[in-house]
């Protein structure tokens, strides 16, 4: 049995009321649009046709929002008395592009402006005061504060006791006490008219462009809907204005920065979407921020200089794998900290470590409540003092749990699902005990699974192009604007799959009555052995999404959720292992698995081997008793009856398994089968890749392959290991010479099929093999192993 993560609102919008059979043929749209426009709340023709054409005639006019016009004025008397100007941002995406929205605004009005974007680490967030004091004696007679300033009450006093006016520019949560600026220009400032309150940080800068350029400032667009994008802030009403015409000029886009920063994440311009920007521009920006000085971002985002713009660019793609790697790695200490003993039985978390890098915990905590479920806060213990942050599900206010207790705590800021807190190391056991009494007192166990919109449950055959071509007019998506989710409780899932470097992903296909839809789930690897022993039982929930792969289109579905009702046949333990018998008193333990750990290597038995390179690094660690046998195709002895047999490796050929198991006859086999890489997943090279390679060597000499093999892989855009793999094919057919790491390429090489390279024959045949002994579900394998087992 698989449990879904969330509770399922089917809508049936497949069964279109008659009002939105009418909204479908006003609007020209099909009757599953109409149903889902009129269930979120766009119920007239006229609400419907705005939203699904957006334009220019939908942004407010700028001169509603509070102070607009006093802001505008002080900036223009500013710029008229040649006054320096600093802009004061924040170190997150929707901060740095609302700095460089006022920024190019300002330089282009022809202001004495510059920029300060505040450090995480030593300013913090907001108005700082020694900051503000560095900047006047520095110069600067008026701030411009964007995307903060509403809590900023004691930097901007002192700054009126200098005499230096702060206009705010913000849209952050509103304060009891605000500050005493000379204007604070907020969407949602109290007895206010502005008609939407919903504007970021970028959004609320791009009005005070308008304000000052007197038009759209349709350059900034781009901008604008980063900002808008990655802040997570409504996409309805303005901001739907913003990104959708964004997106347009962002495929055109002529920003180096951008152009350069596009390229290094692999985004293509003419597939560009909101996700592109929430999964590929916006991370890299704010990794800037989360680890160092986000002050380069602007620039990047700024600078006319191509050259300039692509080192800046490859700083922040350098700086955005690095933040991946401090996640990967903090995650996986964090997750494990999360189910042990101490913490599995609690309804919140609060997970801590040493040498955590701070700016990095918000998204560790995030994994670790999509993974668990629970409310969770993440902190790096330093000094006596724990620093980091907190995020919550839906059912539990995490900043009204903790702001009942601030007397454990000397800092502390947030909201509903995300805070950010600091407190001594000795109240880490107290701050624990008051969260789970909080959980009590909110019923957080009683609240059940989020809710999720459904918007019908359908065939898998009314899953056509039409159809998400007419869902496309909905885009883009984002909060308040989610995508539409469809349930599948009919299909038979088939060809199931873990996928992944480490197997974590899942893949599956979903078929009923002869039609066909593939299916993925990030994450959810781990239920290939219950799905496949129970494959009509599933019921699957997900968004209904474009696949292009070299430029052919083919729908799939993006998985969100899924369930499987009763018992699997082939059970999960909680180690992950899947125990079953051959028929035989004989039984086989599947641990199959892309990491090795030493809890692994502690019992008495043979531990079998079939490459030399594992059995030479593993071979010493045995426990006494235990034998490392490295399997060369020879006859073996047969073990003792009471003998166990642990298969460490994944051996290049199925036959060097069944040939090991008959000689052996273990009493009991396990099947590690380590492989740290898939070559399945990898693939073999494709004809493009390898005439780049050929292209390379024959204008290229003396390469040093042994120390410049990543740059080389990055430069021909080609994985590492794949880029071994094809210069040792071409070694072995005479297309290149290596000697002493050199390598050169051969001229006028004889013609030589590259399928015939030992090399290429054994990597076919080692994913054949992936394909027989670890692409399979237990059952199968199982099924391959009964006859030399027995």
């Amino acid at each position: 049995m698989i449990a879904a993560q969330y509770h399922w609102n089917v809508k049936n919008v497949n069964q279109p009321s008659a009002e939105a059979q009418v909204l479908a043929q006003t609007e020209s749209i099909s009757p599953i649009v109409a149903q889902i426009l009129w269930n979120r709340g766009y119920q007239s023709a006229e609400q419907a046709h705005a939203f699904l054409n957006p334009g220019p005639e939908q942004l407010h006019d700028p001169s509603l929002l509070h102070d607009m016009a006093k802001g505008v004025a002080r900036i223009e008397d500013a710029i008229g008395a040649d006054q320096q100007i600093t802009i004061y941002g924040d170190y997150d995406a929707d901060g740095v592009t609302s700095t460089s929205i006022l920024y190019e605004t300002l330089n282009e009005m022809g202001a004495k402006v510059n920029y300060y974007i505040p450090n995480r680490f030593t300013d913090g967030y907001g108005p700082n005061v020694a900051a503000f004091q560095k900047l006047i004696a520095a110069g600067t007679q008026l701030f411009v504060t964007v995307d903060n300033g509403v809590a900023g009450n004691e930097a901007i006093a002192a700054a009126n006791e200098a005499g230096v006016d702060v206009v705010v520019t913000d849209h952050h949560e509103l304060p009891q006490e605000l500050p005493a600026a000379y204007a604070i220009i907020h969407p949602r400032y109290p007895g206010a008219e502005y008609p939407f309150g919903g504007l970021s940080g970028a959004g609320v800068a791009f009005k005070v462009a308008q304000a000052l350029r007197e038009e759209i400032p349709q350059d900034l667009l781009d901008l604008a809907a980063i900002g808008t994008v990655a802040d997570l802030v409504p996409l309805t009403d303005e901001n739907r204005v913003l990104v959708y015409f964004g997106l347009q000029l962002l495929k055109q886009d002529e920003r180096p920065g951008l152009q350069a920063l596009m390229s290094g994440a692999s985004l293509k311009p003419d597939e560009l979407d909101e996700q592109s920007i929430g999964f590929g521009i916006a991370p890299r920006l704010n990794a800037l921020g989360r680890l160092d000085d986000a002050s380069p971002a602007v620039e990047l985002l700024t600078t006319l200089d191509d050259e300039r713009a692509k080192s800046l660019a490859a700083d922040t793609e350098q700086k955005n794998r690095h933040r991946q790697d401090l996640v990967k790695q903090i995650s996986e200490a964090a997750l494990a900290q999360a189910v042990d003993a101490d913490h599995r039985d609690r309804p919140t978390l609060i997970i801590s470590g040493h040498d955590w890098h701070e700016g990095v915990l918000g998204i560790v905590a995030s994994k670790v409540v999509e993974t668990t479920g629970k409310p969770t806060l993440v902190v790096n213990v330093q000094d006596g003092r724990a620093k980091g942050s907190g995020r919550s599900v839906d059912a539990f206010n995490l900043f009204t749990a903790l702001d009942g207790h601030r007397d454990l705590m000397t800092a502390f800021g947030g909201h509903h699902m995300a805070v950010g807190l600091t407190f001594p190391e000795d109240q880490l056991g107290p701050l624990a005990d008051a969260l789970d009494a909080e959980a009590a007192k909110q019923k957080l166990t009683e609240s059940g699974p989020t809710e999720l919109p459904v918007a019908a449950s359908l065939p898998v055959g009314d899953v056509t192009m039409p159809l998400y071509q007419e869902l496309a007019k909905m885009a883009p998506f984002g909060t308040d604007n989610v995508q539409p989710l469809f349930a599948f409780e009919s299909a038979t899932l088939t060809q199931i799959k873990a996928i992944g470097k480490d197997h974590s992903h899942l893949k599956f296909q979903l078929q009923e009555n002869g039609q066909q839809l593939n299916a993925i789930q990030f994450g959810a690897g781990k239920n290939v052995p219950a799905l496949t022993a129970a494959p009509d039982s599933a019921a699957v929930l997900g968004a209904i999404e474009d696949n292009v792969w070299q430029g052919r289109h083919s729908l799939q579905l993006m998985v969100k959720d899924l369930r499987l009702e009763g018992p699997a046949e082939a059970p999960v333990t909680p180690a992950d292992t899947v125990e079953a018998t051959t028929g035989t008193n004989d039984q086989v333990v599947d641990q199959r698995t892309s990491k090795l750990h030493k809890a692994m290597f502690t019992a008495f038995g043979v531990y079998v081997f079939f490459h030399r390179n594992v059995y030479q690094q593993l071979a010493g660690q045995l426990p006494t008793g235990a034998t490392a046998l490295l399997f060369d195709g020879s006859a073996q002895v047969p073990l003792a009856a009471d003998t166990p047999a642990f298969i460490v490796d994944c051996p290049d050929a199925t036959s060097d398994l069944t040939s090991v198991l008959a000689q052996l006859k273990p009493v009991k086999t396990t099947l590690y089968l380590y492989k740290k890489e898939s070559l399945s997943q990898l693939g073999m090279p494709t004809r493009a890749q390898y005439a780049k390679l050929f292209k390379f060597v024959a204008t290229h000499q003396q390469v040093d392959v042994g120390h410049q093999l990543g740059q080389l892989s990055d430069f021909l855009q080609i994985p590492r290991t794949q880029l071994v793999f094809m210069i040792q094919v071409f070694f072995e057919c005479g297309f290149v010479s290596i000697e002493r790491g050199m390598m050169n390429g051969v001229a006028q090489p004889a013609h030589k099929d590259l399928t015939s390279a030992p090399s290429y024959q054994l990597r076919q045949q080692q994913m054949q093999t992936e394909d027989e002994l670890l692409s399979c579900p237990t059952a199968a394998l199982l099924q391959r192993l009964h006859a030399p087992l027995n």
